[in-house]
């Protein structure tokens, strides 16, 4: 038999075993559906309290390359994007009109390329980063929640070879679900063109199973979060 009989033998088998319906196929799993199952019932669990979470995405932000740097207050913000302005020598920054932004971006002396109104894209292409603030971070997996609305537009967060991301601890999410409350909680009148979950630096392994950082957006990915509550 040739290898082309074998795959198609196989395919043939497997057409031949009727598939369940999407919701109907309870007994391949542990837990079951019922009054009082929830959505959670099916995600990894994660921590009650602050601490937890925190631990939990910081192990993420380590698995998938996150730059996660823990600062004292927002008011720390300024002094650890200039740290790393000049161990990667930036010298031009794109960036919103955000509060938490404006502030900490103040004091770095750079070019900025501002997104809340007309720019050029290939202006904010010769930025070194972009800056953003952002909806939520989602302690279950690792991820960035990030809007239209929140962090500058569509174009900010991805033409920039570097992603830096502001945020509080009180921005700290559980779960999708409390992500997902969220998003609907506060766009629910009118929701914005663009919402994404980041999790890491764009990556690909496409080509021989081999992990490229930077495919198809920034390569990297940092976060800088205040660790008041």
């Amino acid at each position: 038999m040739t290898s082309r009989e074998k795959i198609l033998g196989r395919i043939r088998e497997a057409l031949s075993i009727v598939a369940p319906r999407p919701g109907h196929n309870e007994g391949s799993s542990k837990v079951k559906r019922g009054e009082g199952a929830s959505v959670r019932d099916w995600l990894p669990r994660v921590g009650e309290g602050y601490s937890e979470r925190l631990a939990l995405f910081q192990q993420h932000s380590s698995d998938l390359k996150t730059d996660l740097r823990v600062v004292p207050s927002v008011g720390d913000f300024e002094a650890e994007l200039r740290r790393i302005q000049e161990a990667e020598g930036w010298k031009k920054i794109g960036a919103h009109g955000g509060t938490l932004v404006k502030r900490s971006i103040g004091g770095m002396n750079l070019p900025v390329c501002w997104t809340d109104g007309g720019y050029a894209a290939e202006e904010l292409e010769k930025c070194d980063a972009g800056i953003t603030e952002c909806d939520a971070l989602v302690a279950q997996t690792g991820s960035v929640l990030i809007t239209s609305r929140s962090a500058g537009g569509r174009a900010l967060s991805v033409l920039p070879p570097h992603h830096v991301v502001l945020a509080r601890a009180d921005q700290l999410l559980a779960d999708l679900p409390d992500a997902f409350a969220l998003i609907k909680q506060r766009y629910s009148a009118a929701y914005p063109s663009f919402i994404s979950f980041v999790t890491g630096p764009s990556r690909t392994g496409d080509i021989e199973r081999i992990l490229v950082l930077g495919a198809h957006g920034p390569k990297k990915l940092t976060i800088l979060l205040a660790g008041e509550v």
